[in-house]
């Protein structure tokens, strides 16, 4: 029989968040799979478990996820783990846990801590819709495209920042977004946590003066669905009702359901619709 791969979250600052679940099972299995060795022996070291590791990071994810799925064919159980929190969550182990699954591999996770969602629940917005967006590409057109559409985004949006970053990402999350509220939260549950709830526009001030340490996330205020809604309404009203009609009745929506939509759309009856089409002489 294969053995199991277990997704074992790690703390993101406070080795008092280590739970006894995943001890337990670091010391138990046959290897660990770690982001990096040098920062994770520490941890290892801390709680007394002396199981053998091996590298798995951003450069070698696809071959030493072979490597690491013949060991579970062999039978052994592996531990993955980043250097900071869940283990698949802006980090390569989403790569293995999907080779895993293709190959037939038991993959279980032990949850635990995850600094977006320890930022989502301290920043004061809105915790029941969110999107988490990691850390931006650097590419720049990649990154354009995803601050886009992210424009319109009713859901709260959490991203991920390296300090030597954070001004530039900034600039452009204003110059994208324009001004929204938002929190800012840098070193949770280290000893110098701080949550700091501010606004876009705000937050770029605050760091013209003060340089940028530790690692940060930015949890961003969400478009209000009623302002789009109503900016919806205004982007149609900018063409006439025939127009509109003519829009659905191409895409192969009868008069009827056409009808429909348009007053949808515009936020009037029915019957405002057809009596425009009636006065314009339109059938």
């Amino acid at each position: 029989m294969s053995g199991t791969l277990f997704l074992c979250a790690t703390p993101i600052g406070n080795l008092g968040d280590m739970t006894p679940r995943v001890v337990e099972t670091l010391q138990a299995v046959d290897l660990i799979a770690a982001e990096d060795t040098r920062n994770s022996i520490k941890l290892l070291n801390h709680f007394e478990i002396h199981t053998s590791m091996t590298s798995y990071h951003e450069y070698n994810k696809v071959e030493k996820a072979k490597y690491l799925i013949e060991q579970l064919q062999a039978g052994k159980d592996v531990a993955l783990i980043t250097d900071a929190g869940t283990p698949a969550i802006s980090d390569p182990g989403e790569v293995l846990v999907q080779m895993c699954q293709e190959a037939g591999i038991t993959v279980t996770s032990l949850p635990g801590a995850a600094a977006c969602i320890t930022a989502l629940t301290l920043s004061g917005l809105s915790t029941r819709r969110f999107c988490f967006e990691g850390f931006l590409p650097a590419d720049k057109k990649e990154k354009k495209d995803i601050l886009e559409n992210l424009k319109n985004e009713s859901r709260t949006i959490v991203l991920y920042e390296a300090p030597h970053h954070l001004t530039r990402t900034l600039d452009e999350l204003y110059e994208a977004l324009g001004d929204r509220r938002m929190t800012i939260c840098r070193e949770l549950t280290k000893k110098f946590e701080e949550v700091i709830p501010t606004t876009i526009y705000d937050a770029r001030v605050i760091f013209e003066n003060k340089e940028p340490r530790g690692e940060y996330v930015l949890v961003i205020e969400g478009r209000s669905l009623s302002e789009l809604k109503h900016e919806k309404v205004l982007e149609w009203q900018s063409i006439s009702i025939e127009e509109h009609m003519k829009h659905y009745e191409e895409q192969g929506f009868d008069n009827k359901e056409s009808m429909k939509k348009v007053a949808k759309d515009r936020g009037i009856s029915k019957r405002e619709v057809y009596q425009y089409m009636i006065e314009k002489g339109v059938k």
